[in-house]
């Protein structure tokens, strides 16, 4: 072999390793934290003290296929849940029926519309605002919860026991996730660990306000926080409110969580890889909640430790089969096997963050379309293979801002 491509892929290896090995590092800091991490909620019974301690808030727009697991698990809640605001955005699918229906056995619950939306606003965040400021005075705390969800009894309890105790001024979960689709199984997990690779596992409660995470599928703050805050309008034009008031709250001095709640809360976000790629990749990058720095640097991380590894990994080893036994190779090669261990390491992890059990469908045409389980698993194993797409979706939603979300068009707040 001539020197020449001796010298060329050395000089490669080389730079692959001034690329990776400071980002791998800062991985390895990171997930140092998990075995000290927060444990996860447990469902409680709520206490005499608890007693219409919190209103709920939920946001719907066209939801009338989802929002009934939502709505028996918020009826399943003790006396701790004062008041249950449905806050619907015009919805033309049935949502407000199903709603009206399920009042008639929970007394609790409460269908509102909130106004047109204002020049400058998201959605979500219009409508957490506007049930904020319709929800009781006299509870304590404010919880919204996406129609998505599926809610466990006893969460809200195992929720206030937990900030309540350890001082919280704001704390929301993550859920477990309920995949159907073999793609989804595929590809949802390698976007997932896009966020476990920046911020590290859910319960490390070290971060600096800037690093917070958040999700607003299950979100908790005291009202006087939110009053501080002045509502959601601090976060009115992101995308990725939950973060973005989370990071505003840290900022200000109030202690925030990010709790693990697979016990307590479960969710089905999206309908097949599609749908997943379209609507989370648009507000997996975090930018609205981040400044032009950490962008950059959440990018070059995600590239050195998770989309690099594989197809370095298979370059490097056939230069290795092929004779190319040089020091810069050799160490390169062994720094994308390792990361690729830690990511093996990773799929285990997360595994509690998934439903396994067999969902069962009410509707004959989704029974048709359903999956041998073993597909679905397999896909699941294989999603590491995923990891340089999903590197690339943040990308593409890094540099480009969302027209369309929910039905509802934001050309008016583009920069």
């Amino acid at each position: 072999m001539s020197f020449d491509v001796l010298t060329l892929k050395g000089a490669i290896a080389l730079g692959l390793l001034i690329i990776q090995t400071p980002a791998a590092l800062i991985l390895l800091s990171r997930l140092s934290k998990g075995p000290s991490r927060h444990p996860p909620i447990e469902p409680q019974q709520p206490t005499p003290e608890m007693l219409g301690a919190v209103s709920v808030v939920v946001p719907t727009l066209n939801e009338a296929e989802r929002i009934n697991p939502c709505l028996a698990g918020l009826s399943e809640q003790g006396g701790d849940v004062r008041e249950i605001i449905i806050v619907d955005s015009n919805s033309q699918d049935g949502t407000r029926d199903v709603v009206k229906a399920a009042q008639e056995n929970d007394p609790r619950i409460r269908l509102m519309t909130d106004d047109p939306l204002p020049v400058g606003w998201v959605g979500r965040p219009w409508a957490l605002h506007n049930g904020f400021l319709a929800s009781s005075e006299q509870s304590k705390w404010v919880l919204g919860i996406d129609a998505d969800t599926q809610p466990r009894a006893g969460l809200v309890a195992g929720l206030l026991n937990v900030a309540e105790a350890e001082g919280y001024d704001l704390v929301s979960l993550s859920p477990k996730f309920i995949l159907k689709y073999p793609g989804e199984w595929w590809l949802q997990p390698a976007l997932l660990l896009t966020l476990v690779y920046r911020f590290g596992a859910t319960g490390d409660t070290t971060q600096t306000s800037e690093r917070v995470m958040a999700n607003g599928q299950c979100f908790l703050c005291r009202r006087s926080v939110l009053q501080q805050l002045g509502g959601y309008s601090s976060a009115s034009s992101s995308f990725c409110d939950d973060v973005t008031l989370a990071r505003n709250a840290a900022a200000a001095g109030f202690k925030v969580g990010f709790l693990d709640g697979a016990k307590v809360i479960k969710v089905r976000m999206y309908e097949g890889a599609a749908e997943t790629w379209k609507e989370w990749g648009r507000s997996l990058d975090l930018k609205d909640a981040s400044n032009p720095g950490q962008l950059w640097g959440d990018l070059w991380l995600l590239l050195s430790v998770q989309g690099l590894p594989i197809p370095a990994s298979v370059l490097l080893c056939s230069w290795l089969l092929m004779g190319s036994w040089i020091a810069p190779v050799v160490i390169a090669a062994g720094l994308n096997l390792f990361l690729l261990t830690i990511r093996v390491a990773l799929l285990l992890a997360i595994a509690q963050s998934y439903d396994f059990s067999k969902p069962v469908s009410q509707e004959p045409k989704v029974k048709s379309q359903e999956f041998p389980f073993y597909l679905c698993l397999l896909a699941f194993c294989l999603s590491p293979l995923a990891d340089p797409l999903a590197f690339l979706r943040i990308c593409l939603s890094t540099f480009s801002t969302p027209t369309q979300w929910r039905g509802r068009s934001y050309a008016q707040i583009q920069s």
